[in-house]
């Protein structure tokens, strides 16, 4: 029958797709145990290879390497195989484990028997399921639920959960138990408003209407009362969640009546202390507008100083310097030195007084150019040797294999080892004073450099060292110490070290001498060397007296000797010289005539010098005409007020001839020749 026969091969590949697509791994074995089937899945769920197909087309399902390679992946072997066994030995039982394999995965084995119509037993069928998915999240989720209840349990939060049909507590946790007062019986099954533990009629009906709307109610301050009748603060929130398919709301109450407590305190003492800070503000201004008041009568009082003393000494050194060209006996020289170097020692003070002012107020700065370091030592050496041999000192410089072109303030460096060196000199009776040079770091772009001023002087005690480089402090502050000084120039020099990237200090030892230090970073100079130029030849007042004699030039000064002192200077230099004795008659002057330099003073009567030289650019041919303030006002804001005013260059007083006629040689090669009036 040839329908029949089709029939019976339609369900028998139905069947065969059946098994193959099967998501389970199957393998079936007769009465005898002998495999005569198994689908493809099965060597995916075990990860084992698949038997090659053989020469007639079936799977060699007898291979028992198959079954070997199943249960080598198992992780306990022996209780799977022992089961196994158990199951043949009784044919009747059906069995469900779970069996854990050694990659960490879990197959689900379910194992049933067959039987024909007749109930013969034909063999047994057994059935492979990776279940390791399902595993992992049962675990993750028993993890998940016991986190929930522990933190449910053990937060110090008060939680509830409440129907959101009807608000009946459903679950509540034991803060919040305890923050209410109530037992967990007095509490399920009840409502919020039946127990009355609302305190404030609008909080409850905002919590009423949020349990009817299902609305979030975010983090609210409100009252709430214990069972014996206590009421507390709490901060209250509401959210949506599910119980069991259930819709429910999740309440979080936290008592913060202590944090209220203490920002009803804590308000008290802020109104207090605003009542403080406004009274302690008002002394404080009252006090800033004295230190500024005060700050302005020093910086004035500075500059007075400074003006007052400086125009005195630039009448002694410019005097002596006339002195000294008109030929002196030696004993006359003898003098004169004297005069000079006391005349020196009293700038010096005033230039560290001002130096120091300059620190405290932020307006000291650092240059960047160009510095032969040689230059700058050799220069210093020069000063420093004839005061060492004038106390008959031997005077050593030692400033080998140090770079020459480098950046920084050469004038910094030079004040500081001036500083040493005279204070070297000062406290060393016999033996010498070394002046020492040596690179103590360098990089691509800069270099460290350590200098030293070595004596074999009386030497400082070890306890004062640590604050020999604080202002005003010396090795010895008495009445009667037998050494001058202000106390100034450690501090001065400390300073300056500082502001270029290094630091200062002293190594000392009582009786044999001490080694004072500052270390200094400097740019290293790029580029092409600069062309030095040629020296001239003959000193600037023999050069203005050759190339520009009977040139006119109007001198400003109100003081008598330094406007003498300056007058016979230009004159013996061949310059035609106007006076004028303040700023008004400047202004006069300059409108009667052209002239081919003003040296102009700053402080003076009925005009000053900033106020003329304005009048004087705004005559006619008067904006070109080269003006030169010469004064005794040495701040660098006095030097910016005269450049601000139109001025072309500044001389402080009291001022090295050799550098006047230098500034006065520079304008003057500026200045072509004009017709007199």
């Amino acid at each position: 029958m040839p329908g029949y026969a089709s029939a019976n091969q339609f369900h028998a590949s139905l069947q065969e797709a059946i098994v193959n697509e099967s998501p389970d791994g199957i393998l079936v074995v007769d009465r005898d145990d002998n495999i005569v089937s198994v689908n493809a899945r099965f060597f995916t769920v075990w990860s084992i290879p698949q038997p090659l197909p053989g020469a007639d087309g079936l799977h060699p399902l007898r291979d028992t390497p198959m079954l070997a390679q199943a249960v080598d992946r198992v992780a306990d072997p022996e209780a799977f195989l022992a089961r196994v066994q158990e199951l043949y030995s009784h044919p009747e039982q059906d069995d469900v484990c779970e069996v854990r394999l050694k990659d960490g995965r879990t197959l689900q084995r379910h194992s049933k028997g067959l039987y024909d119509s007749d109930g013969e037993y034909l063999g047994r069928a057994w059935y492979f399921r990776d279940v390791t998915e399902i595993i992992q999240s049962r675990q993750a989720l028993e993890k998940s639920e016991a986190r929930y209840r522990t933190a449910f349990h053990t937060t110090q939060d008060a939680i509830a959960i409440t129907l959101m049909e009807d608000g009946r507590y459903l679950d509540v946790n034991p803060a919040f138990l305890q923050m209410s007062g109530y037992e967990r019986e007095e509490l399920i099954g009840r409502t919020s408003f039946e127990i009355g533990i609302w305190a404030s009629p609008e909080d409850r009906q905002a919590a009423a209407e949020s349990v009817r709307s299902g609305a979030p109610l975010e983090r609210i301050e409100t009252l709430f009362r214990r069972k014996n009748g206590e009421v507390l603060w709490c901060i209250f929130s509401v959210s949506r969640m599910e119980v069991d398919g259930r819709p429910c709301l999740l309440s979080i109450s936290r008592d913060i009546s202590r944090e209220k407590a203490a920002q009803e305190e804590l308000e008290h003492h802020r109104l207090h202390l605003e009542q403080l800070v406004a009274e302690r503000t008002a002394e404080l201004n009252a006090a800033k507008e004295s230190a500024v008041a005060a700050s302005i009568a020093k910086s004035a009082f500075l500059a007075n100083m400074s003006h007052e003393i400086r125009t005195p000494i630039n009448a002694i050194t410019g005097m002596a310097y006339l002195i000294r060209r008109g030929g002196l006996t030696p004993a006359q020289a003898d003098q004169l030195r004297k005069l000079q170097s006391a005349s020196e020692h009293l700038l010096n003070i005033i230039n560290a007084v001002l130096d120091f002012s300059k620190i405290e107020s932020g307006k000291l700065t650092i240059a960047n150019g160009p510095i032969r370091l040689r230059e700058v030592l050799d220069n210093v050496a020069s000063m420093l040797h004839s005061r060492a041999q004038a106390k008959g000192l031997d005077f050593t410089l030692d400033c080998r294999d140090i770079p020459e072109r480098l950046r920084g303030d050469a004038t910094a460096i030079q004040q500081s080892l001036l500083n040493y060196g005279a204070n070297a000199i000062k406290f060393t009776e016999s033996g010498g004073v070394t002046l020492r040079v040596r690179v103590a770091g360098e990089t691509a772009g800069d270099v460290e450099l350590r200098f030293e001023v070595e004596d074999t002087g009386i030497g400082i005690p070890e306890e004062v060292l640590p604050r020999l480089f604080s202002a005003f402090e010396q090795a010895d502050n008495s009445l009667t110490r037998q050494y001058g000084g202000t106390g100034l120039g450690l501090a001065i020099t400390k300073r300056l070290a500082e502001m270029m990237g290094g630091t200062a200090g002293a190594d000392s030892i009582q009786g044999r001498g001490s080694c004072f230090w500052f270390t200094a970073r400097l740019g290293k100079e790029t580029g092409a060397a600069e062309n030095p130029g040629t020296t001239a030849a003959k000193p600037a007042d023999a050069l203005i007296a050759e190339k520009y004699s009977g040139r006119r030039v109007l001198l400003v000064e109100d003081e008598p000797v330094n406007r003498d002192i300056a007058s016979m200077l230009l004159e013996d230099a061949g310059l035609r010289v106007d006076l004028a004795e303040d700023g008004m008659e400047a202004a006069e002057e300059a409108g009667k005539r052209r002239y081919d330099l003003i040296l102009m003073d700053i402080q003076m009567p009925r005009l000053d010098g900033l106020e003329a030289t304005q009048r004087i650019r705004a005559l006619p041919g008067g904006a070109d005409v080269p003006v030169v303030a010469m004064t005794a006002n040495a701040f660098s804001e006095d030097r910016q007020r005269c450049l601000d005013a139109g001025m072309n260059d500044f001389i402080a007083k009291p001022f090295d001839p050799d550098a006047f006629f230098e500034t006065i040689l520079k304008w003057m090669e500026k200045r072509p020749v004009t017709p007199q009036a």
